[in-house]
């Protein structure tokens, strides 16, 4: 069997939020478990049947992180999700009043673009242009 990863966890401010976030980039991705146990916090699957982004509520009232100075401090910089049709993926977070972040240079087998979720976290959309494995990989450009 191949390792691969299965799930990426993060606590947001606001887990609905997140949630409709991660539903308009994939209209597709479902919610695998929503749960409060007793006495604890909110916490959130929400993927596939084989990978999922875990979602939980803060332990306690904090300022979090903020996602746009994450790449000065230790932390998750981004997550990156590889998308089929990245236009139609970027017509509904713009349509859904997602701000856009950064694009990425431009790259001959593969098209990069950034959004903001409600919290401030940044995500990555990729769509990659050729099948060739070596091509995708390429980092020379």
């Amino acid at each position: 069997m191949a390792i691969y990863l299965e799930h990426a966890n993060i606590t947001v401010p606001d887990v609905d939020a997140a949630i409709a976030f991660l539903q308009t980039i994939d209209p597709a991705l479902k919610v695998r478990k929503d749960v409060t146990p007793a006495g604890s916090h909110r916490w959130v699957h929400i993927g596939t049947d084989t990978s999922y982004i875990a979602l939980q509520a803060p332990h306690v009232d904090a300022t979090p992180q903020a996602a746009r100075t994450a790449y000065e401090n230790h932390g998750v910089n981004h997550l990156a999700w590889v998308v089929d049709d990245i236009d139609a993926v970027v017509e509904r977070m713009q349509q859904a009043g997602y701000e856009r972040g950064i694009t990425g240079k431009p790259h001959p087998h593969r098209r990069r673009i950034y959004f903001y979720d409600p919290a401030g976290f940044e995500w990555e959309l990729l769509e990659y242009l050729s099948d060739d494995l070596a091509e995708r990989n390429d980092y020379a450009l």
